[in-house]
């Protein structure tokens, strides 16, 4: 099984409005269907809630490693963290990079989540699946937010 998933997607509008759909914690909690309770600020944690419909109660708690305006946005976060029982903290955390480059009019941007090696292998699988079903939805979403 990979260490990685990654997803990539041309996206219509220029780089400069992919960039304020990652980094304004608005507009990516509207495409990413989830409430966030604080600007992004590297270095900082962002916490939130799941909005999408039977997940409401998971909480979403990144932290944000880096905003290098144009063409980088990272968070880490514990993939698939969905039992409000368990404790992930004592967990390594994922990296979730959004890369973003000039192609032709538009954008492209890669979605890159790595460090699956470290999560425990009793949820390694299922957190590999479920990452990889939501991310291919996901990149999807941003693109109806910003080609819309």
């Amino acid at each position: 099984m990979a260490d990685s998933i990654v997803r990539e997607i041309e996206l219509g509008a220029p780089i400069e409005r992919v960039w304020r759909a990652l980094t304004d914690h608005r507009e990516f909690g509207q495409w990413f269907r989830v409430a966030i309770d604080q600007p992004f600020v590297a270095g900082e944690p962002a916490t939130g809630h799941i909005t999408l419909e039977g997940y409401e109660h998971v909480r979403w708690n990144v932290r944000i490693v880096a905003m290098e305006e144009p063409d980088r946005f990272a968070f880490t976060w514990h993939p698939y963290a969905i039992d409000p029982a368990i404790d992930y903290s004592r967990e390594e955390p994922t990296l979730v990079e959004f890369r973003l480059e000039v192609s032709g009019a538009g954008t492209r941007l890669t979605v890159t989540e790595s460090g699956f090696d470290r999560v425990p292998e009793h949820r390694r699988d299922e957190a590999i699946r479920m990452n990889s079903g939501g991310w291919t939805a996901q990149v999807e979403n941003i693109r109806a937010h910003v080609d819309g």
